[in-house]
């Protein structure tokens, strides 16, 4: 099935870039939620078992703000440089 933009009008072809963006953060969600638990899991847990010890919430807890801290820095960055280069063209 192919999708004819010529026959969209400007409200229905703002319709699903919106909805493609929308998927698009969802999935960049999954993905920044999904290696924060690996990289997460695999620097803190030494012995998975049923529960957490204290030093190792601990651990998550600093490592994931670490995570997330280093990724809105890389997230603005990358926003900085698309809008550079956008407006260069």
């Amino acid at each position: 099935m192919s999708l004819d933009t010529q026959k969209l009008d400007v409200n229905q072809r703002q319709q699903i870039m919106t909805s493609v963006q929308q998927q698009l953060a969802i999935q960049n969600a999954q993905e920044l939620l999904q290696k924060l638990s690996d990289k997460c899991f695999k620097a803190c847990i030494q012995k998975p078992g049923s529960t957490l010890s204290s030093s190792e919430q601990k651990c998550i807890s600093q490592c994931s703000d670490r995570y997330m801290d280093a990724w809105n820095i890389v997230s603005r960055a990358y926003a900085e440089r698309i809008k550079r280069e956008s407006n260069r063209h």
